[in-house]
């Protein structure tokens, strides 16, 4: 029945479900009494709660604490076992699948290595088909356990209501590909698990934002340096962020070319592509047969050799010069946004940003007005490689949170039952 405002008792009790399991989640193990104050409920509504999430098996108890004067209290947690969920990264050089628990704990891992046929569709969606069906395996994981899984893709994902999230990746070829109703249509997996896809920079900044470097800030603006650029704003309001197509903002009128087609873009002066174009066009010699991850490591290391020995000048050269201009794009972001802190991740990120993130930091400041520059830190961010996997397994913990831990029957669609509709509107709308 609805009250006034339109609530009905099912919402209610969902509410209450998501803020108890999330504070848990965030802030656990606590006691009944802790959970009080930390959520607003009165404690006979938190007795209910816990019982009902410990009846379900969503949450147990974590040993206890002394009080003042009064039997111990009971600390409870959300139950890592009592749940399981899938993140895949859409890479550039692989496809990389982990199955974690609740706790995100990794149980299981396996990367697909993209051959020459690359961003194939049909290939991606293969990879991903099978690296689910092999970590559910190597785990024992049955497949009715998954909450969901989560895909970090590059490019713009957009909803349609025929056909669910449709990637438009044009620097992969990609135009409108109808990504999750294939993935569906091949993946074996009941069809109450659902797949949530986004773009992957936003997946590496929700990942950061909840467990990594940006955890506490109320704004951070994450970067995803590889053979592409991204980025992804997020706030301490919508902690899901904002994919931006930072990689394609121009930062040369009638500049190099960018695999997108257009000149000049930021993607075609500090791409991990399109260092070693550079080194090979000034008389770098990358390794012969090395793959792009192994080049970008020799011209790293040719330009602050790890050993202490003459860095080479052709190299230097190439990483000042995409210092300057990463500088001059970062310097958008923190005149638009201005964010509490800039993290920078990616794999070719990770790589070389602890060569060159001092220069890039000078860039920054010097390329910004001076307010923003002056409150905002840039730092690399904290989860390393697999930030994008965990971030996309972010993605239906962050549903189920949402629901208040309930799972749509195993005959429906997610977005066909009440709990889940709504939680799947409410990450849409963050």
């Amino acid at each position: 029945m609805a009250g006034r405002t339109g609530r009905t008792v099912y919402d209610l009790r969902r509410s209450n479900r998501a803020a108890v399991l999330r504070r848990l989640y965030f802030d656990g193990p606590l006691s009944r009494q802790e959970l009080g104050p930390a959520t607003g409920l009165s404690s006979g509504t938190i007795s209910n709660v816990v019982g009902d999430l410990t009846a379900d098996g969503l949450v147990e108890e974590a040993g206890s604490v002394e009080s003042d004067g009064g039997r111990p209290r009971i600390l409870v947690r959300v139950a890592p076992a009592s749940g399981h969920l899938v993140g895949v990264d859409v890479g550039e050089t692989r496809v990389r699948v982990e199955l974690f628990d609740l706790a995100l704990t990794e149980l299981a891992r396996t990367e697909r290595p993209l051959s020459g046929d690359g961003y194939d569709v049909d290939g991606i969606v293969g990879h991903v088909r099978d690296g689910v069906g092999e970590v559910l395996r190597r785990a024992g994981v049955a497949a009715e356990a998954l909450l969901g899984v989560g895909v970090g893709v590059p490019g713009i994902v957009a909803r349609t209501p025929e056909h669910g999230a449709v990637v438009h990746g044009q620097t992969i070829g990609w135009d409108a590909v109808p990504l999750e109703e294939m993935l569906r249509r091949s993946s074996g997996l009941p069809a109450s698990v659902p797949f949530l896809i986004e773009n992957g920079a936003r997946t590496l900044g929700q990942a950061e934002m909840w467990f990594g470097a940006g955890r506490g800030a109320r704004s951070v603006a994450v970067v995803l340096l590889g053979s592409g650029v991204g980025g992804c704003h997020v706030t301490d309001v919508a902690q899901q962020g904002r994919a931006l197509e930072w990689g394609h903002l121009t930062v040369q009128v009638g500049g190099r070319r960018c695999r997108c087609g257009a000149p000049g873009c930021l993607e075609a002066y500090v791409g991990a592509g399109a260092l070693l174009d550079r080194w090979r066009e000034a008389g770098g010699r990358p390794p012969a047969g090395a793959g792009e991850e192994a080049a970008l490591a020799a011209l790293a290391d040719a330009a602050h050799p790890p050993s202490g020995g003459d860095p080479d000048p052709v190299a230097r050269a190439v990483l000042r010069e995409a210092a300057e201009y990463l500088g001059a794009g970062l310097s958008g972001l923190v005149n638009l946004f201005q964010p509490e802190r800039i993290l920078v991740g990616g794999w070719a990120g990770l790589r070389l940003g602890p060569r060159f993130l001092a220069d890039v930091r000078a860039h920054a400041t010097a390329y910004s007005l001076s307010y923003p520059a002056d409150r905002v830190t840039l730092d690399l961010g904290a989860l390393g490689p697999d930030a994008v996997t965990v971030g996309a397994a972010t993605l239906p913990l962050a549903v189920f949170l949402e629901a208040g831990g309930h799972r749509p029957p195993a005959a429906a669609r997610p977005a066909q039952t009440p709990a889940w509709r709504a939680a799947l509107e409410a990450r849409a709308l963050g």
